[in-house]
């Protein structure tokens, strides 16, 4: 059972995901607003935060924003269309996964799970695969990665990355040189295959580069291969 922060404002929409994940064993916690949603996590902390992004006030992009820089709380956006931007900012402002409305709650659930399954870098297909390219300390350049204690620094400097974007990197550097097309990563690291949608691995690579690399849009370790996806350098 996870406890499940629900930021909805349409009462009906919200009372019925309520109701739905409670019987799937959920502790649900339901806000009408983010303001409120973001006051009752600062007292009680929840496992992952379902957050609709058209929220009165303060909007769900900001209120992923304010969750994302608290810590690595797993976020999963509901949007109203199946927009690109909408669903490329809501990405970008940090939420790990989406599902359009009208949603049907099978999916929610399939998705809420999924996103647990990978919540911990220790764990999960992807965190197997990078852990098993080796157990030490690994020198990129200013890049330091140490399998072993799951941290990363740069230039001496610890980072502090959420659980995906650390199983990203793991995945990456475990096979310099590699492309890996974003299909493979999203059944690696998302452990996701026909429900996957590639702008999530785009999404976490440009947060990946926005803590690792010198200049994001000149990127020396995660470079993009046209057409395939993505390798790790440096240069």
């Amino acid at each position: 059972m996870a406890r499940v922060m629900l930021i909805e404002d349409d009462p009906s929409v919200r009372e019925g995901l309520r109701l739905s994940l409670s019987r799937h064993g959920h502790e649900v916690d339901a806000a009408g607003t983010g303001e409120e949603g973001l006051r009752r996590l600062r007292v009680t902390p929840a496992d992952i935060v379902v957050l609709d992004l058209m929220l009165p006030g303060l909007d769900g992009f900001e209120v992923c924003r304010r969750i994302r820089a608290g810590g690595p709380t797993p976020i999963v956006m509901l949007t109203a269309r199946g927009d690109d931007l909408d669903v490329v900012s809501g990405l970008e402002a940090g939420a790990d996964d989406y599902v359009v409305k009208p949603i049907r709650p099978r999916v929610l659930e399939a998705r809420i799970r999924a996103v647990l399954r990978r919540g911990g870098p220790a764990t999960g297909a992807g965190a197997e695969a990078g852990a098993g390219a080796g157990t030490g300390r690994e020198e990129h350049g200013e890049l330091v990665i140490d399998r072993g204690s799951l941290t990363v620094s740069r230039a001496g400097v610890p980072l502090v990355l959420p659980p995906l974007e650390l199983r990203l990197l793991l995945e990456l550097s475990s096979a310099a040189g590699q492309v890996f097309s974003r299909q493979q990563l999203l059944e690696s690291v998302w452990d996701l295959d026909f429900l996957g949608d590639s702008r999530l691995v785009d999404a976490c690579v440009q947060r990946l580069r926005t803590k690792i690399e010198d200049v994001p849009s000149k990127p020396r370790y995660i470079q993009t291969v046209r057409g395939f996806g993505y390798r790790f350098g440096p240069l």
